[in-house]
Order: structure tokens, then sequence, then C-alpha cells
């Protein structure tokens, strides 16, 4: 099946994206290879020229980067940090952070719509995390996002989807693809999350506090695509209060 992710005209097949914020450098690349992930975050600091610990090195040269402007406490700041991520080679996609909230690090909204449509006009492929708010998604797609990163739990959390009726929400009324970014801490809620019909999940902190960091990798790469698998098959029918013989005498599906 021809089931391709596409951001701004770009196909990938893995609709699983892995953060690499509490990786180590010599597990970054096994994480890549266990996950099967094709997109993987980087911070700015970590791509330094200098040769001594470059993330760059560490990542195969087929993988998109998906430089994040972290850091960022407004829309100037995040617009300088892609723009020097431009200039290290890394690209036009950007994960675009603005976060002035230093104790839930929960994302700045206003400034992150400003941010996104310069950034767009300069030809950045800009993917805004952001709360899940509709009136929010609808200004940020009319500003140039390619996609929308909605959190599903405060960043480095693994509390899961605490916003999930907001995010089908989105997935329901913004045309964009929505990518669930940040908290989920399980393969069980990044199905529930691709069930759902959201378009992709990004993970880091699951996977780096794991006790087994390249198995949970995997688990994380099968549970995306067991999810997105259900999402097209169409989950079958809930009964309320009735029960219905799984094996009837009569009325059997056809083929």
């Amino acid at each position: 099946m021809d089931d391709k992710l596409i951001i701004a005209g770009r196909e990938f097949n893995s609709r699983f994206i892995l953060g690499s914020g509490k990786f180590s450098l010599n597990l970054i690349n096994s994480v890549i290879k266990n996950a099967d992930v094709e997109m993987i975050t980087l911070a700015l600091r970590r791509a330094n020229t200098n040769g001594a610990g470059n993330i760059l090195d560490f990542i195969p040269k087929n993988i998109t980067l998906l430089p994040n402007t972290s850091g960022a406490r407004t829309a100037a700041e995040a617009v300088r940090i892609a723009r020097l991520a431009r200039e290290l080679g890394c690209g036009d996609f950007i994960k675009l952070e603005v976060i002035n909230d230093s104790k839930y690090l929960m994302p700045d909204n206003f400034e992150t719509i400003k941010a996104t449509e310069i950034l767009a006009n300069e030809g950045f492929i800009v993917m805004p995390y952001m709360y899940p708010d509709l009136i929010a998604a609808r200004q940020l797609a009319n500003a140039g996002a390619a996609t929308i990163m909605p959190l599903g739990a405060p960043i480095g959390s693994n509390k899961g989807l605490l916003t999930f009726e907001f995010i089908k929400i989105l997935v329901d009324e913004i045309s964009l693809p929505v990518i669930v970014d940040a908290g989920i801490g399980a393969p069980s809620q990044a199905c529930q999350a691709m069930q759902s019909g959201v378009a992709a999940v990004m993970a880091n902190t699951a996977i780096a506090t794991s006790g087994n960091i390249a198995l949970m990798a995997k688990s994380f790469k099968l549970a995306v695509e067991a999810g997105r698998l259900a999402y097209l098959s169409g989950l079958g029918r809930v009964l309320d209060y009735k029960a219905e013989a799984s094996s009837p005498l009569t009325d059997f599906l056809e083929d």
C-alpha cells in the first residue's frame, strides 16, 4: 500500500519522527536504525562546525534533518536560530519552538504564529510546535505552516495524550498534517494517536529513559505502523450496554 507522509511535497515512508535531544552521540545511530526513521530533530548547539561532538557526524546522510529553535523565547529569536541552521547546511525544514514559560514549558502560540509567517515567506518548511488550540492552528495554517505539531502532554513528562480530544478536533478541522509532539510516554499511546488520524508521531524522552533504548525505538516504530493501519482500516463499531455473538448463525460477513 502506497501510504506516504507528505510534508510540503516531500515524501516519507516513516510516520515516526525521532527527537534527538536526550540521546548521547554514540546512541543516535542505533536508535535511528531500530526506529527506522527518516526524519530527526536536532538542537543547533549540537551541530557545531569544529568537529568535536558534532551530531551531524552521527546521523546518516539519507535522514532529513529537522533543526529546532529550542531556547527561543520570542519570534525574533526563533527566526534567528532558523536562519543559522540553514547557514550551517541543515536544510529548509525547521521545527519551530517558541517557549517563554520556564516552569511548564508551554509553547507561546502567538509568537509562534508570528515566526511562522516570517520563516514561511523565506522559504522554510515550518513545522510549529503548539498548544492544541483550533483558532491558533488555523492562524498557523494561514501563516504558511507546513504541518502543525500539537503537544500531547508537557515536554518530557511521558504522561501521554492529555490533550487527546483537542488533537482530534485539529485532525477533523485542519487540512495540514497533524503531528503529535511531546509527552507521549509509551508505544500504546503512539498507536492511539495514530488510530485517531494524526499524520505522524514524534518521541524522544519515552525512548531515551527506557530500560532498553534500541528495543523501545523498535517498539515505537511498530506501534506507529499499527496505529496507522488501524486508522486506514477503520476501527470496528462499539456497542453500548449490550453484547453480540462473535459467531452468529446468520448474517455472516461477505468476503
